[in-house]
């Protein structure tokens, strides 16, 4: 035809050129929609996206595609338009632009056969200029566009395949298309441009703005500006769900925002009150069975983030599988992947979660799998638990634990999952999963100690302790009222800390464990010459050696005799002090515990060193060499260096 393209074209969404093959034909249209009002935020997103567009700018690509995607209504459209329309404002395509939606997810998606006779309407072809063939329609339409030298922009929205789009892309280089989709085109030579939910300050501002756009006086959100932060929290910082939120509040003028969120917060269903479900029930029904699967098993997980070795367990596949899925679900932006360390973690939108708890509630089948997987899940960080807090309380000298090589790494596995494992230890609330439960909460005691999280500790215990207690579980309930009187120690609790360990106690009497007996003893010794109660602490720590020598276990009274010796040289009594502490010294070495004996002649070298520095700079160095015997290189070289202050 050899037309140049006028501008102002007007798209007329004539039908005369195609029947429907999908569905209603597509409409192409010259004039961009509105942006939607109240859009805010995206200010990063925006930034990365004009270098893309700027016609000016120099590419690799034989033309320019950008390609955002995103979780359904999470704005790709509403960036979109702001950009084109702030490009169009700049003068950046003098060529035009031209829109289509592709309505990539509906029952009826548009195919490329029928976009590009819409954007050939679009363009003023229809009627008997309109080529009877496809072949010929596209080739009208790539000649159109080869001939038109000014920039245009195509903005091809909501495609779910990038056959929807291919067909269409310019043959030159001076044109830019913006595609948007659900999903990562990866198969388009294409900028990708992945879109996240909003920041908490954006999130609060788009309920602000919307609530002020119908009425300017409506300042609900900055008079309530904590409920406004938990209507966002409640909604994800997901648009379309703060939008539709924002409507539910103009329509109720005059009550608080408060209200709204005390009705999301007690809804059976929140993703359909916030207007998602549909959304996400599109995008379900579209996952192949495997993907469908893991989708809904991820929702069961105890945290809304997992490494993928937690996934596998809970999918009950290897670990490639699993990352298989994983990247198939995150390039339909179901769930993110969070880089960082050595593994990809993967993070669940919880307005996601919601629906996919709903999904497996629906049906009886999909509950007992879930369940199933959450048992799975939870074995899995048991075993995994126990082998770092293995590695955690291990001593230079003894046996290497396996699974984990050094502290260090034992460390970084407990600091990824930590919100998971804690949420887990929660789910002892109920009969099926209590019993590992409890133990998963023992194995993480001395972790919570290191990282100083007194709280969680507290937390923890306190649930393990009550699951024990309705399970008859005497000798759980006993370890957790003991790991509880240690937490309570170290946030200055003594008294609930003494009760806890003497609770501790007795419900090792009364089953008759000696040695954990001896450990509560121990504790409770230790809080009591915290308080000053210095004879109780001696009677305490006395019974505990008298324990070890009942049950014969000769390295537990060695351990004794050294609280023994701490204990007496606290209380001035000096010479009973370095004689518990000689006999502590005796049952080290007899089981070659060079880090204990370390310690123990630490122990006698302080004893020593206000009135016999020569003697006590010798057992420092007696001390360092024990340590270093013992491959403890840290506590090595402070021994030393405290001898060396003695010379």
């Amino acid at each position: 035809m050899g037309r140049s393209l006028p501008s102002g074209w007007t798209g007329s969404g004539s039908d005369s050129g195609r029947g429907s093959v999908h569905g209603p034909v597509p409409v192409a249209t010259a004039a961009l929609p509105a942006v939607p009002a109240g859009f805010t935020g995206r200010d990063e997103d925006l930034a990365r996206l004009f270098p893309v567009l700027d016609p000016a700018a120099e590419s690799d690509l034989p033309v320019v595609i950008c390609a955002v995607s995103g979780l359904g209504g999470i704005g790709k459209t509403s960036l979109a338009l702001c950009a084109a329309h702030r490009a169009v404002r700049d003068g950046w395509f003098p060529g035009g632009t031209l829109f289509v939606d592709f309505r990539g997810y509906d029952a009826d998606p548009v195919t490329a056969d029928q976009a590009v006779v819409a954007l050939l309407d679009g363009m003023r072809v229809r009627g008997p200029d309109l080529p009877q063939t496809s072949a010929g329609q596209y080739g009208l339409f790539r000649r159109l566009l080869a001939e038109e030298p000014r920039s245009m922009l195509l903005l091809l929205d909501n495609a779910s395949d990038p056959g929807q789009v291919m067909p269409l892309i310019p043959g030159t280089d001076h044109h830019r298309v913006l595609v948007t989709s659900r999903d990562r085109l990866t198969e388009l030579d294409a900028q990708l441009i992945d879109l996240d939910v909003l920041n908490a300050e954006d999130a609060a501002d788009l309920i602000n703005r919307s609530l002020r756009l119908s009425d300017r006086s409506d300042d609900r959100a900055t008079r309530e500006p904590g409920a406004v932060s938990e209507l966002a929290t409640l909604c994800g910082h997901h648009p379309l769900a703060l939008r539709i939120t924002a409507g539910m509040l103009r329509k109720r003028r005059h009550r608080s925002v408060a209200s709204l969120v005390d009705e999301l917060r007690g809804a059976e269903d929140r993703t359909a009150t916030v207007g998602l479900r549909p959304v996400f029930e599109a995008a379900y029904r579209q996952l192949p069975s495997a993907q469908a699967r893991l989708l809904r098993l991820l929702a069961l997980a105890p945290a809304a983030e997992i490494g993928s070795e937690t996934a596998a367990a809970l999918a009950d596949l290897d670990v490639d599988r699993t990352f298989d899925l994983l990247e198939e679900l995150a390039a339909s932006h179901l769930v993110t992947p969070v880089p960082g360390g050595a593994d990809v973690r993967w993070r669940l939108h919880d307005l996601v979660r919601v629906f996919g708890v709903g999904v497996v509630k629906e049906d009886a089948g999909l509950w007992e799998e879930g369940e199933a997987a959450r048992e799975r899940v939870l074995e899995f960080y048991f075993r995994w638990a126990m082998a770092a807090d293995g590695r955690l309380r291990w001593l230079p000298g003894r046996p290497e634990p396996e699974r984990f090589v050094d502290r260090a790494g034992a460390l970084a596995w407990l600091d990824s999952e930590r919100a998971g494992l804690v949420a887990a230890v929660q789910w002892s609330r109920e009969e099926r999963y209590a019993d590992t439960a409890v133990r998963l909460s023992v194995c993480l005691a001395q972790y919570l100690n290191w990282r100083r999280s007194f709280d969680e500790w507290i937390t923890v215990c306190g649930v393990a302790r009550e699951a024990a207690h309705r399970a008859s579980n005497r000798v759980g309930e006993a370890i957790t009222w003991n790991n509880f009187g240690l937490a309570l120690r170290q946030t200055g609790r003594a008294e609930e800390a003494i009760d806890a360990h003497t609770r501790a106690r007795d419900l090792y009497q009364a089953v008759g464990d000696r040695h954990r007996e001896a450990t509560a003893w121990d504790n409770l010794g230790g809080v009591l010459g915290e308080v000053g109660r210095a004879e109780e602490a001696l009677d305490a720590h006395t019974r505990v050696r008298d324990l070890h020598q009942t049950v014969g276990d000769r390295h537990g009274e060695a351990n004794a005799w050294n609280n023994l010796g701490a204990t007496l040289r606290d209380m001035g009594r000096v010479e009973e002090a370095v004689e518990a502490y000689e006999k502590a010294l005796q049952g080290f070495r007899e089981f070659e515990d060079w880090y204990g004996t370390g310690q123990t002649l630490s122990n006698l070298a302080l004893a020593h060193h206000a009135t016999r520095p020569a003697k006590a700079r010798t057992h420092y160095l007696q001390s360092a060499d024990a340590f270093t015997r013992a491959n403890a290189p840290t506590e090595a070289a402070r021994a030393q260096s405290r001898a060396d202050s003695l010379t």
